[in-house]
């Protein structure tokens, strides 16, 4: 019995990985690519998985890309400070954890990527909607139907499915393709 809904399960993510819009995820690559190119700043954000999934992507680019590189990716997770954070809940609101983290840092080249299963969390709509007021690029990763960051986003990393352990899934495949892709970009320069 368990057997059967394993597979299913991984029979939908096959299913998902066939409805991807590869052209919009390659103009995301690409906005990652340009903002390492002029040595900007990349900022990542989520909430619960996706704050897992915001700090395995800055480990995979400052780390991992970076390592063997002479100029090295700028990638800062806003999540990974924990008393920053818990602070700025505390003595602010939850909802100002991001963009309160960004004001006076972010500029114009700089990018930032928002995670959201469902698009819709407030305090990543607020950093992503700062961002747009300061000219900052925008990479929306999401689920469900994209929610507003779909909306605010420049480039969209989107997994079409209302099923958060899914879309999560698939967040983090984003990060490793991300993570070869622009490692063989830089090796080769194709």
């Amino acid at each position: 019995m368990l057997v059967n809904e394993i597979k299913a399960y991984y029979e939908k993510e096959k299913q998902l990985l066939e409805m991807l819009d590869f052209e919009e995820i390659s103009k995301a690559v690409e906005a990652v690519i340009c903002a390492y190119e002029r040595e900007a700043q990349i900022y990542i954000f989520g909430n619960g998985g996706s704050a897992a999934t915001a700090s395995h992507f800055a480990n995979d680019f400052n780390k991992g890309i970076s390592e063997y590189l002479d100029k090295k990716f700028h990638m800062v997770c806003l999540c990974d400070n924990f008393a920053t954070l818990m602070a700025i809940a505390n003595d602010i609101s939850y909802d100002e954890v991001f963009r309160f983290q960004l004001t006076g840092r972010l500029k114009p080249e700089d990018l930032v990527i928002g995670i959201s299963g469902s698009g819709n969390s407030v305090n990543v709509i607020r950093a992503a909607e700062y961002a747009k007021e300061v000219g900052a690029g925008v990479v929306g990763i999401s689920g469900f139907t994209g929610g507003r960051l779909w909306e605010l986003s420049d480039f969209h990393m989107h997994v079409p499915v209302e099923d958060m352990q899914m879309t999560e899934d698939l967040h983090i495949t984003f990060d490793h393709m991300m993570y070869r892709v622009i490692s063989n970009y830089l090796k080769t320069g194709v």
